[in-house]
């Protein structure tokens, strides 16, 4: 049988030249969309010193031993502040390079503050597998609205920033960090 002999009625109609023409340009347009919003989300670490969001110094979490931590005991010299989850691989990954910044940095008055973005069960197990010597909050689906509120536009992990000892925002970046980043940081106060 050839295809002239063959009911044409079953297969899907061919879209005209203009219809093609439409869905590729909406194609285009949902791409740059994406580019752009990568590109105005990708790394904030040029971000203009800026006040946290209202009542931040004012916000608590639990440890994962169940202690309450206060944004207030932070207050006054640099923190270095990391949002992260244990189901997220690049935060896992770089959970050990934060830790070493924190052990090198401590004496230099710089904290380092991990807000957890998941279960308490979880982040337990992960401690004990991977102990880390800064402090954790379990800040839970609440982390991710701060984190929004602090200029984490996508809500992406991991995602970290510096509040300078004068209590603005120093930097920002979305994404795992690099050494090249905390060597940078480590000079701002």
């Amino acid at each position: 049988m050839t295809t002239s002999d063959r009911d044409l009625s079953s297969f899907p109609p061919i879209a005209s030249a203009s219809r093609r023409r439409a869905l590729g340009v909406a194609a285009a347009a949902a791409l740059a969309g994406v580019g752009v919003g990568w590109w105005a989300a990708r790394d904030r670490g040029a971000a203009a010193p800026g006040e946290p969001v209202g009542g931040f110094w004012s916000l608590q979490w639990d440890t994962p031993e169940g202690r309450p931590l206060s944004m207030q005991s932070f207050k006054g010299r640099p923190l270095l502040l990391n949002f992260w989850a244990t189901w997220c691989p690049p935060c896992v990954d770089e959970l050990p390079l934060i830790n070493a910044f924190y052990r090198q940095n401590q004496g230099n008055q710089w904290q380092v503050l991990g807000l957890a973005v998941d279960k308490l069960d979880s982040v337990q197990a992960f401690l004990k597998r991977t102990p880390l010597d800064f402090p954790i909050g379990l800040a839970g689906l609440s982390g991710a609205d701060l984190g929004r509120s602090l200029g984490n536009l996508t809500g992406g992990l991991p995602f970290s920033l510096v509040i300078g000892s004068d209590g603005l925002v120093r930097q920002r970046k979305l994404g795992r960090l690099r050494e090249e980043d905390l060597d940078v940081w480590a000079r701002l106060k």
